[in-house]
């Protein structure tokens, strides 16, 4: 590897030897790579099209055959052969490197995969069918110091991917279209919610007290003020606050920070859209998430229906609605709501197979741990699971028919969950006494209990109207849409331990 450096970096001497500047300031580009692959599909093999084009990338190939040469350049959006023949840039592209150098041999001997350059020239389809840029002109724009990896094989070691990410995009063109699909599905879901009168307003990332989920959450500290404070877990106790201020509709889409565990689904750094409806319930949320999700992907899929690892996952709403006592049922037998002990609900889970933490210390946890051990692994395409145990979900209303419950669904889509969302606790009091609970959880032990915030309880005491809260993980969203196995997949640059040395 420093063998080849010392020979790149030579050639960047010699460009400057010649009065080339190997790393330029700019260059004018008229064209990309795959607007002149559609717009010229019907230049026959072996003419030429008297069309000046000017194209920038980095080359990725290059074949040289006597007195012909070929390089393959890369841009953003696509791959373009340049046709190098000495006899048309020797006389078009006097005096570029020099008056006494040889253009085609320059570009030749001094040019290597990696490079990004600049051409000038006109359309060409060779006699094989390759759409070509005949150069006439060149230049260097950036000269690469390391070879990359062998383009044929691409980043074997998957961690590698993920650890120089910009290697991964060079090699891998479906990295590059993952991500394009990411930041145009996220505009997507700006662009449905601006239309239909939400308002994105920003909320902090750091907070005094890390609220709006179960999660450990990082503390960081503020010097000046001696503050200690919390990147935030959830974007919901500030959007409710823009609620009681009397913003109707109104959502966030933004980076969480949540201090767990690493998995394939999993990543402490976030993206979530969180949105907050007044006069609305979880119902409406449902209708609203169907809408939401099934608009997205037909913008960016144009289908409803997608492949996802070998499967077809469809959009197509209505989708499914089970509550989760139904759901349990179905998938181990057991039906919760004839439990009025735990121990009942601890043995026949244990009669069923599933194991039984310590911390499932009442029937609804124990039936959320029934859910997740054996139920949520079933649920490919879209399922609404509601109904939710009022233990789990301290934000939550009550729901309005049954007891213990609150009136939350999670949506699960290849098994995983992608998105929360329930009716809104507005009554200050029950709040209270909710977040009280936790509180003892959290001095017992229970680093994941939502923390007592005063501020927040004082805001619901001042008054907000029914609402409904909505709150969609963008990366696993991002996962189903481009048929992505692992959060990493669709993180550009997702969390690892340093490299050991």
């Amino acid at each position: 590897m420093s063998e080849l450096r010392d020979i790149r970096l030579q050639k960047a001497k010699e460009l400057r030897d010649l009065g080339h500047e190997p790393y330029a300031v700019r260059f004018e580009v008229t064209h990309q790579a795959a607007s002149l692959q559609a717009d010229h599909k019907d230049l026959p093999n072996g003419e030429e099209r008297d069309l000046t084009v000017s194209v920038a990338g980095r080359v990725l190939s290059r074949r040289v055959m006597g007195k012909l040469a070929f390089f393959g350049l890369s841009d953003e959006t696509g791959t373009l052969q340049l046709y190098l023949e000495k006899a048309t840039l020797d006389k078009d592209n006097e005096g570029l490197l020099g008056v006494e150098s040889s253009p085609f041999a320059d570009m030749i001997n001094l040019v290597d995969i990696g490079d990004w350059i600049g051409v000038c020239g006109i359309l060409r389809r060779t006699d094989r069918g390759e759409l070509s840029v005949k150069v006439r002109i060149w230049k260097m724009l950036t000269k690469s110091l390391q070879p990359l990896p062998d383009k044929w094989h691409g980043l074997a070691d998957v961690e590698k991917r993920y650890r120089q990410r910009y290697l991964d995009l060079i090699v891998t063109p479906q990295s590059r279209e993952t991500f394009r699909r990411r930041a145009l599905m996220v505009s997507a879901i700006r662009r449905w919610l601006d239309d239909r009168s939400f308002l994105e307003i920003e909320t902090p990332v750091l907070q005094s007290e890390a609220g709006g989920a179960e999660a450990r959450p990082f503390i960081t500290h503020h010097n000046t003020l001696d503050l200690p404070l919390y990147l935030r877990i959830a974007t919901e106790l500030h959007l409710k606050r823009l609620v009681v201020g009397g913003f109707e509709r109104v959502y966030e889409l933004g980076r969480i920070f949540r201090n767990e565990g690493v998995s394939t689904r999993h990543n402490p750094e976030f993206t979530s859209v969180e949105i907050y409806e007044a006069y609305s319930d979880y119902q409406d949320m449902m209708d609203l998430t169907e809408e939401l999700i099934a608009s997205v992907c037909k913008q960016i899929l144009g289908s409803t229906k997608v492949i996802y690892q070998e499967q077809e996952i469809d959009f197509t709403p209505p989708w499914r609605r089970i509550t989760m006592h139904e759901l349990v049922q179905e998938v181990t037998g057991i039906e919760f709501n004839n439990f009025q002990e735990c121990s009942q609900a601890i043995a026949a889970m244990q009669a069923a197979g599933l194991e039984v933490p310590p911390q499932a210390d009442s029937i609804g946890r124990l039936l959320n741990e029934a859910f997740e051990q054996k139920a949520e692994e079933t649920l490919f395409q879209p399922t609404f699971v509601i109904d939710y145990p009022v233990e789990i979900s301290p934000l939550a209303r009550k729901h309005r028919t049954r007891n213990g419950l609150v009136e939350r669904f999670e949506l699960f889509i290849a098994g995983r969950e992608t998105a929360n969302a329930f009716s809104e606790l507005t009554d200050p009091i029950d709040q209270r006494e909710r977040l009280e609970s936790q509180q003892i959880r959290r001095q017992s032990g229970d680093l994941e209990a939502h923390p007592i915030d005063e501020d927040f309880l004082n805001a619901l005491e001042i008054g907000m109207p029914p609402t409904a809260g909505l709150g969609i993980g963008i990366d696993r969203l991002a996962m189903l849409l481009t048929n992505s196995s692992s959060i990493r997949d669709v993180i550009a640059f997702p969390l690892l331990r340093p490299e050991s040395k």
